[in-house]
């Protein structure tokens, strides 16, 4: 256990990555309100992100371009560019999502009067 937590010490940003992710479910989980439902996801959403910026992130290296004339290439000495790929296809996706959703919520609301997950189920029966 002590093992654990020394490792946890070392790598604040994991622990930093796990604190937000474990909020967002928990507000998605344990309110009600649309809203704040959407705000819990979307604070998954970012908690993802930043794990793939932070694991992509790479002291001293350069970008993977090789220039010409060049013989003998290093890998460490580059970053892989596929987390940075992967973080600007998710902040595109939580974006569209977003608007997705906000749109439903918005309709929800106009059709039911109330974003309150309870009332909107007593209302359908």
């Amino acid at each position: 256990m002590v093992d654990l937590i020394e490792a946890a010490l070392r790598r604040p940003n994991f622990v930093a990555f796990v604190l937000l992710l474990l909020w967002g479910l928990y507000i998605t989980i344990t309110h009600h309100n649309y809203v704040k439902k959407l705000i819990g996801l979307y604070i998954v959403q970012t908690s993802v992100i930043f794990f793939l910026v932070t694991t992509g992130a790479k002291e001293g290296a350069t970008v993977p371009v090789i220039p010409s004339g060049t013989a003998a290439i290093a890998a460490e000495d580059y970053v892989n560019p596929l987390p940075q790929v992967l973080t600007l296809t998710a902040i595109v996706v939580q974006i569209a999502t977003l608007g997705v959703s906000l749109g439903l919520v918005s309709r929800i609301y106009q059709k039911y009067g109330s974003l309150d997950e309870d009332e909107v189920l007593e209302k359908l029966e």
